[in-house]
């Protein structure tokens, strides 16, 4: 199970972002004011939008993505050269993930759940706001009339953002981009002559649309667009998280599919017929779904919702599993997969290897 300790980094370097989610941990039983409630105390999602001094829509306070699509999520939109990094990425399990390296996330953090430190506070004034995120990286959005950068003499990790109104839309544009960020957590690259332009409308206390366009002629045919739902989270905080680079966990981070796939493990097909089915259960409060299939003699498991909920016009994603004994499984999502059987010796759960440990999921058909 060498293998499983790879990926098990991976999932750990997850498990750490865990600790950037909004918490009001230090302020227990504390209520925020002015703060519309229901007559249960419970936040009034639905209440009116609330309005800066100047009229404009008042968008300060800690918002966390709950869902992204759009036309940002199909491969198609790619130019080759993307597609085969994106492969590669895939196959040394997201090693190079900025993240993973104590590194900036850069466009990619637009789309990132609560599950990998996707939440952020908004401070608005009326001639700059500042996106605060739960990784202690910043932006800066400059509102005094000042013009997109053209040719940026420094090209930065998050860009250069100046912003302006139409009517109750914050209208958002970026540009000065590096080229060493991803756009998507499964390693959409990009080049620096990205663009990016966010349209922010608040249509009630609860709810931020936000709607982003990507111009990059040199990573995709045309411009994409991606829609993004952000939940307002009231009683919630970031508790302080800081990466450092460890020299001793970069030398163990190493690895690559084709090295699990080398590891001749011959399965019986009968016995992998043993596998098929439908598994549930519960992880971080959420219930899984695992189908697991058999096609020419292959294992492929599809998990749903996303096990990273990063966004996508999907709710599942499906990997190949790779046999690392009779019946334990590698895969791309960064997961170990280890069947079990009951008393009869029947396979009656799956467990999904987590950093955390092995989360049982119930087989159900």
């Amino acid at each position: 199970m060498q293998h499983y300790l790879k990926t098990n980094r991976i999932t750990a370097l997850l498990f750490l972002m865990l600790l950037s989610l909004p918490l009001s941990a230090q302020w227990f039983g504390w209520t925020p004011p002015g703060i519309p409630r229901t007559a249960d105390g419970s936040v009034d999602v639905n209440a009116p939008a609330p309005r800066t001094l100047d009229g404009h829509a008042d968008f300060s306070g800690m918002w966390v993505p709950s869902d992204a699509r759009g036309t940002l999520f199909d491969l198609e939109n790619y130019q080759d050269w993307a597609l085969e990094v994106m492969t590669e990425q895939e196959r040394s399990f997201f090693v190079n993930d900025p993240r993973f390296n104590c590194l900036p996330d850069g466009p990619a953090s637009y789309l990132a759940g609560p599950s990998v430190g996707g939440g952020r506070r908004i401070v608005q004034t009326p001639s700059f706001i500042a996106v605060l995120n739960g990784d202690m990286t910043y932006r800066q959005i400059h509102m005094d009339g000042r013009d997109p950068v053209e040719d940026a003499i420094l090209p930065s990790w998050l860009g250069y953002s100046a912003a302006h109104w139409e009517g109750d839309v914050l209208v958002v544009e970026t540009s000065g981009f590096n080229d060493k960020t991803w756009l998507t957590r499964e390693g959409l690259p990009h080049t620096d002559q990205l663009r990016i332009t966010e349209r922010y409308t608040r249509t009630d206390f609860g709810l931020v649309e936000l709607e982003i366009s990507y111009d990059d002629p040199g990573t995709l045919k045309v411009p994409v667009q991606v829609t993004i739902d952000l939940a307002y989270r009231a009683n919630a905080d970031f508790l302080e998280v800081v990466c450092t680079e460890s020299e001793t966990a970069q030398k163990h981070y190493t690895g690559e599919l084709s090295q699990a796939e080398e590891k001749i493990v011959e399965v019986p097909v009968d016995l992998l017929e043993t596998y098929v089915g439908t598994y549930q259960g519960v992880w971080l409060g959420n219930l899984i779904t695992a189908e697991v299939t058999l096609e020419d003699g292959e294992l492929f498991l599809t998990r749903t919702p996303r096990y990273s909920d990063t966004g996508g016009n999907t709710d599942s994603a499906t990997s190949p599993l790779v046999a690392q004994s009779q019946n334990a499984f590698d895969s791309t999502f960064g997961l170990g997969w280890i069947f079990n059987t009951d008393e009869n010796g029947d396979i009656s759960s799956v467990s999904e290897v987590h950093v955390s440990g092995a989360w049982p999921f119930e087989r159900v058909r």
